[in-house]
């Protein structure tokens, strides 16, 4: 064998098992990848017990979840409502109407309310459980527990009221002036697109809005 012909082949030779080790390294990390990704989605009896646990934690927050899905459809038409009865009630009937109105919103949403709660919570394991068991470690969702269950954590959550409390007087109260007549302007465009008659002047003070429906 000539010396080009012996370069050729050793640089061959060397080429392919470059190659070689470039594509068992690769499968090795490809491996390890999968094994890992394996190793946290399995669910395991621990795995489970700390899933249990978060959701039990989190049980507030799923049944909040189910009580505002109930009540969205009942606010929107209270708004609806609030707009028919400016537009197509007499003034005098307005108040007694308004007060129908709020006591079938109030009762639908009392007598819904407790079976979403209760179905969410049910629904719960299989749902947010199994996204929690798939997506996260033992030692992630033991991470999490501790983060939820830790006493700041807890104090401010338990600010939450006095937050929206604080921000929502402070918003009424500066946003008012500017936020009425936009109010006021697409009252009057919807009157306008259903071809109804303007509300009177005195149906201002004639009849309150309806209020937001009762948990």
């Amino acid at each position: 064998m000539t010396r080009g012909a012996w370069t050729k082949l050793a640089a061959n030779t060397l080429s392919t098992k470059f190659t070689e080790s470039v594509v068992m390294k690769k499968i090795a990390i490809l491996a390890l990848v999968l094994l890992t990704g394996l190793a946290q989605a399995q669910s395991t009896p621990a795995k489970k017990e700390l899933v249990a646990r978060l959701l039990t934690l989190q049980q507030k927050a799923i049944e909040q979840t189910a009580q505002a899905m109930v009540e969205r459809p009942a606010l929107q038409m209270m708004q609806q409502a609030s707009i028919a009865l400016q537009t197509r009630v007499a003034p005098e009937k307005r108040e007694a109407i308004a007060k129908q109105v709020q006591e079938d919103l109030n009762k639908y949403v009392a007598d819904v309310g407790p079976l979403a709660r209760e179905q969410a919570v049910k629904l719960a394991p299989s749902t947010i459980g199994a996204l929690l068991e798939e997506k996260f470690s033992e030692a992630e969702l033991k991470e999490l527990i501790d983060i939820i269950e830790s006493p700041v954590n807890r104090k401010f959550a338990q600010m939450g009221g006095e937050f929206q409390k604080a921000l929502g007087e402070k918003l009424v109260a500066q946003s008012k002036s500017s936020i009425d007549p936009k109010v006021k302007a697409l009252e009057q465009a919807i009157v306008k697109h259903l071809g109804l008659p303007p509300p009177p002047a005195a149906a201002k003070s004639s009849a309150p809005l309806l209020g937001a429906p009762q948990k």
